[in-house]
């Protein structure tokens, strides 16, 4: 069995190897494309054609600092599990502070005059060729761990719920790169008697184990009456080569990360913070109006034809407004075209839609289906009503049922309802449970940032085209 170390040696050499070969290949196309491309008909070259050993050269030295910067942001650590939308937006981040390194050197490097128009190309060049290198690597890291290559050694400690939301999470998704051994209990089997698991002992016996077994990681999840066995097992490992890792029974209060923030020297753990700053109301706002706009405009013509299939194909009007909770608990007329029967409500009240739905009209099926029916939205956004993304918008009926009933259901309305949010992309649409979806939503409103919302706009993209769960 290989040792942890060399667990961990193949992905991160490739990625460096993959970065390395992306860089120099991003000199050179720049260098080709500003010198002998169709590209010189419209920027002719009037000074003579450079060297290319020039450029080379100033390679050499970029890609090592390229390269500190990656490593900087942990970018070359094995088994990181991130979307590859989240490799992307850091590669333009560091990439673009990577270029005015290199613009701001060579403009005091008086030995040789470099073009400016070939570090223009180099920006998109680089981010281009780095992450399809990237993408590869990723592809092949997922088969690597999927074909059971260098899997990490996993026991679980703890029988709770979250253990076996853990223990479910790592099997159903081998390309993870780990395997669980089976589970260790505190009191009792709990909830991992049923998750298919074997029960490997009590959790005085994980030292021994871990001696026995070459455990890789050890992910426990307790309870805080159990703490006292917790601080004993702590103690007990100690000297053992393995890395341990906690879920804190506080997770469904610590949505986002744990921060120590000072005040006079006396460090505070931060649990929640103000989601977004007034600058950042700002940027986001303006973003709303911005994209709403724009989409509003390009999609004039698919909005007219819409209007006109549901007008002809049931009885009733052609846009369906109901009130629903914004931010801050605020009511508003969410706008949405008509994809039911004018009465859909009239003998049930208030329910939710589900599959297969016998209310819905001839056309609302499909428009559901490609979420055409939420295009009116837009307005609700450019008014300020609503933003692109953010938590859906729920009728006060169902947030008074379940604000007694979730706990934190009422800390996504901190942040404004969105067309999109990081529930749906995840796949919690529909009659997805509600409590998983508020844990996401609360995620997002305590985790927001604008390339967070930029991921999750690409990610509805794909969803809309390749989703299934929209009915």
């Amino acid at each position: 069995m290989p040792s942890q170390r060399r667990k961990d040696f193949l992905i991160p050499l490739l990625t460096v190897c993959s970065d390395v070969l992306a860089i120099e290949a991003a000199f050179l196309f720049s260098y080709w494309l500003r010198f002998y491309s169709p590209l010189t008909s419209f920027a002719a070259v009037t000074l003579g054609v450079p060297p290319l050993g020039a450029y080379v050269e100033g390679s050499l030295v970029v890609i090592p600092f390229w390269l500190f910067l990656f490593d900087s942001r942990k970018m070359y650590a094995a088994r990181r599990n991130i979307y590859f939308s989240d490799e992307f937006f850091a590669i333009v981040r560091l990439v673009f502070i990577g270029m005015l390194v290199v613009m701001a050197a060579a403009f005091f490097y008086r030995a040789f005059s470099y073009s400016r128009l070939v570090f223009a190309l180099l920006g998109f060049s680089a981010v281009a060729f780095i992450a399809l290198g990237r993408f590869l690597v990723m592809k092949f890291e997922q088969r690597w761990y999927a074909r059971g290559r260098d899997l990490k050694q996993v026991i679980i400690v703890g029988t709770n719920l979250t253990a076996k939301r853990v223990y479910s999470s790592i099997i159903t998704n081998p390309s993870l790169g780990y395997r669980i051994a089976g589970y260790f209990t505190a009191n009792g089997d709990g909830e991992m008697a049923q998750s298919g698991s074997m029960r490997l002992g009590s959790i005085g016996q994980v030292p021994e184990y871990i001696k026995g077994h070459g455990v890789d990681i050890v992910l426990i999840s307790l309870t805080y009456q159990e703490h006292p066995q917790l601080y004993e097992l702590v103690r007990d490992c100690e000297g053992l080569n393995t890395e341990i890792m906690m879920v804190p029974d506080m997770l469904e209060l610590m949505t986002s990360g744990v921060r120590v923030k000072e005040l006079e020297g006396i460090p505070f753990i931060k649990i929640k913070g103000m989601p977004l700053t007034t600058w950042n109301m700002i940027l986001k706002r303006s973003f709303d109006i911005l994209f709403s706009s724009l989409v509003l405009l390009l999609t004039s013509p698919i909005v007219a034809i819409v209007a006109l299939l549901v007008k002809l194909s049931s009885k009733g009007p052609v846009f369906f407004t109901q009130e629903r909770v914004g931010l801050d608990g605020t009511p508003f007329k969410l706008v949405k075209f008509r994809t039911m029967r004018a009465d859909a409500e009239k003998d049930t009240g208030p329910v939710w839609t589900s599959k297969g739905d016998p209310r819905r009209t001839a056309v609302g099926g499909f428009l559901r289906r490609f979420s055409i029916d939420e295009l009116p939205q837009l307005i609700n956004v450019f008014k300020g009503e609503m933003s692109i993304v953010g938590p859906r918008p729920e009728r006060q009926h169902f947030v008074e049922q379940f604000r007694n009933e979730i706990p934190h259901y009422l800390d996504r309305h901190r942040v404004k309802t969105g067309m999109t949010g990081w529930a749906q992309v995840n796949g919690l649409r529909g009659n997805a449970p509600i409590e998983e979806r508020t844990k996401y939503d609360v995620y997002y409103a305590e985790n927001w940032s604008f390339v967070f919302d930029l991921k999750i706009i690409l990610k509805t993209l794909r969803a809309v085209v390749f989703g299934k769960d929209a009915y």
